[in-house]
């Protein structure tokens, strides 16, 4: 098999200097682009007494205003669109699991971009080209399912369109059609390894060598179950919809240190979630991205949610995002404690009994918030295992994380699911009351 290094693509052989020369090319013609052919755009700027010729430098984009969720609902469904209709080659739609969908298109191009930034990610996974390639992302207006097949496509691989559900019979493709890499949430990786283990099948001997996972946030202790349960590199892609899709940032297989991100494609900063301001490299906070080169759809500064921080590259010239720790949106502040999923999700992972599927709900008796984590049982857990799970985790939540909360260990299966995802947080409180 060729070094890695030797399959590098032009934009991953860029110089530091190269590189920045060349986003801020890009970012000025992105931002006049906007500007000429979006009106929220035009209004934006104006409004901030901006324009895009000011941007003489790639620090000069701080000055610029953010794009929110937000103002892409209020422009649905083609409003952000910087290309007529008639150009549109394919529409997608953020899968609605933290609210209403919002609605992307792609030109030819931005399709074209997209599929080398996936097959790109895949390369710097692990995968090669001739692999076959398991995609057990949703397909439909979810990004997930397609743009993981056109990158694998692209990059030359052999493609196995799952998509997500029937896990008894994706365990049996598995096995039959032998394939080196899969692509799938990784909450569903570990419901396809149960389902190996129910059929007696280990699930270490399998062809596969590679997981990429994306599309939900998870934690290093996910990793290493999935790696020892599976004898497979387990790496992370990151993308959303609103920016292309899967293939924005990917962990590299030798270094397994954060995602790359594609700056050739997509600039990013952290910012300060509270006040806007960008963060210094290193320090954590929100994602926001601004695409270079698209056509159809291009964001400035689009705010993700998304918790993180940038590091200096390791395997590549770009720099590295930390893996997601969870969403600016997603805090919850219960009774003066703030807490995040991935933090319930670590221990909800360590307890024998209870599988990786769990949700938050926020309820409110007069004027105390509490907190219910319901997780699921693991198949065949008796009811003995399951009580002593929900002790285990209501004192390892009150010890390490220092808040009383009640937990529910539920059927396994039975939490809802979207595009393989469940929703993290349930809040029930009245809507008149923020959090306290």
């Amino acid at each position: 098999m060729a070094d890695a290094r030797e399959l590098l693509d032009a934009g991953e052989r860029l110089g530091p200097e190269e590189l920045r020369t060349l986003q801020l090319e890009r970012l000025r013609a992105s931002l006049r682009h906007a500007y000429e052919q979006v009106p929220f755009y035009r209004e934006s700027f104006d409004k901030a007494g901006i324009r895009p010729e000011d941007c003489r430098s790639l620090e000069d984009l701080a000055r610029f205003p953010f794009t929110t969720k937000a103002d892409l609902r209020e422009n649905y469904p083609f409003g952000m669109f910087a290309v007529p209709r008639e150009r549109i080659r394919r529409l997608h739609a953020s899968s609605g699991t933290t609210g209403r969908p919002t609605v992307v298109g792609y030109t030819e191009n931005d399709l074209s971009m997209w599929a080398d930034m996936v097959a790109r990610s895949i390369r710097a996974a692990g995968g090669r080209p001739g692999d076959v390639v398991h995609v057990a992302y949703g397909y439909g207006l979810f990004t997930g399912g397609l743009g993981a097949h056109y990158g694998a496509e692209r990059l030359g691989c052999t493609v196995v369109p799952a998509s997500g559900g029937m896990t008894a019979r994706q365990v049996q493709l598995i096995q039959d059609l032998e394939p080196a890499v899969i692509m799938v949430t990784p909450s569903y990786m570990l419901t396809l390894l149960d389902e190996f283990e129910r059929q007696g099948v280990d699930p270490r001997t399998t062809s596969l060598r590679v997981g990429i996972f994306g599309a939900e946030p998870w934690t290093e202790q996910m990793r290493r179950e999935i790696e020892e349960r599976f004898a497979i590199d387990a790496v992370d892609i990151y993308g959303l919809s609103e920016v292309v899709g899967p293939g924005v940032a990917q962990e590299c297989v030798e270094t397994k240190d954060g995602l790359t991100v594609w700056e050739d494609h997509f600039y990013p900063e952290v910012i300060d979630p509270v006040t806007g301001e960008v963060l210094p490299e290193g320090e954590r906070g929100e994602l926001v991205f601004t695409s270079l080169t698209k056509e159809a759809m291009p964001v400035i500064r689009y705010r993700t949610r998304d918790l993180s921080r940038l590091l200096p590259g390791t395997a590549r010239v770009f720099r590295r995002m930390e893996k997601i720790s969870g969403r600016s949106d997603d805090l919850v502040i219960l009774r003066g404690v703030n807490l995040f999923p991935t933090q319930i999700e670590e221990i909800v992972l360590r307890t024998p009994g209870v599988a990786p599927h769990f949700q938050l709900r926020l309820t409110r008796t007069g004027r105390m918030d509490s907190l219910t984590v319901r997780a699921e049982a693991r198949a065949g857990a008796p009811s003995e295992v399951r009580e002593a799970a929900a002790r285990s985790i209501v004192t390892a939540v009150k010890n390490g994380i220092g808040v009383s909360v009640d937990v529910e260990i539920v059927e396994p299966e039975s939490l809802e699911r979207s595009v393989g995802k469940i929703r993290r947080i349930v809040d029930l409180r009245p809507r008149d009351t923020g959090q306290g």
